[in-house]
């Protein structure tokens, strides 16, 4: 796609990308059937044809309105359908794009539709695909907020879940927020504490968090690589760092795009050696 006149042509893609462009024009009432979407040409031909009417027709400050109009309609269309194109590519095959709600799609493309950064144009691309293939995945009030993130934001998160441990759940192990295997890796006080603030984590520097019932037998992973951990009888919790994710955050870090810091897996073992958990 490229200088904005591309069209998207839906012959050759699997039956996913279909269903999901019958989607979203079912949803928001654009002309998207399977043969193709209008892009950002057609709009800039009926912002001539309007320029010339202005000359005509109205004053030249309502002219002026017109064509300005028909431009920024025309910037988040373009934006719109970069989305779209990245979404493609981030389908499963067994996508149910047919049963994300209207209303969600609406609000979704409202929301998206002066995002022209491209790295958040991805992120918004991972959102309405990870949506199409497990519909529920993201609420609404995720999708509300996230059209408030910047790309200074998004990077602070990705990193913070560069140090995510499954079990269960995400869990991000910040054990001691001044060690430098965090701080080389862009997680500090600050960062965590604006997290925080727009909602993406809960952060407590004093007491910490803790997993409790523990089993005696059990494994925890870290990005794929297995670790099993024992729990002697007096061992009733096992610490989890100062760090939780929110139900937002728990939605955006599978699609975040983060990384495997090295020597993560040794540190973390470290921390929890000294409170007498056995590998």
């Amino acid at each position: 796609m490229s200088g904005g006149n591309s069209l998207i042509n839906l012959g050759d893609l699997a039956a996913p990308a279909k269903v999901l462009i019958e989607k979203i024009s079912d949803a928001v009432g654009w002309v998207a059937k399977p043969y193709q979407i209008k892009r950002i040409a057609t709009a800039e031909a009926e912002a001539e044809k309007i320029k010339a009417l202005a000359q005509i027709e109205v004053s030249e400050i309502q002219g002026r309105g017109l064509i300005r109009m028909i431009q920024i309609e025309g910037k988040k269309q373009e934006n719109i359908e970069q989305i779209i194109f990245k979404a493609l590519n981030e389908l499963n095959a067994n996508a149910k794009p047919n049963e994300i709600e209207n209303d969600w799609m609406a609000n979704f493309f409202d929301k998206c539709e002066t995002v022209s950064n491209g790295e958040m144009q991805c992120l918004w691309a991972k959102i309405l695909a990870g949506e199409a293939n497990k519909p529920g995945s993201f609420s609404k009030r995720t999708v509300n907020n996230i059209a408030s993130f910047d790309k200074t934001e998004a990077n602070l998160f990705t990193s913070l879940c560069r140090f995510g441990w499954m079990m269960g759940e995400m869990f991000p192990l910040i054990f001691n927020v001044k060690d430098e295997i965090y701080t080389r890796n862009g997680v500090s006080f600050g960062t965590l504490n604006h997290l925080e603030a727009i909602g993406l984590i809960t952060f407590n520097d004093l007491a910490g968090y803790v997993q409790q019932k523990l089993p005696p037998n059990f494994y925890v992973l870290y990005y794929g690589t297995q670790v099993a951990i024992s729990a002697s009888e007096n061992i009733k919790e096992l610490k989890i760092g100062k760090v939780l994710l929110t139900k937002m955050g728990q939605e955006l870090a599978p699609i975040c795009g983060s990384i495997p810091v090295e020597g993560f897996i040794e540190y973390t073992k470290e921390q929890w050696k000294k409170q007498g958990i056995i590998f």
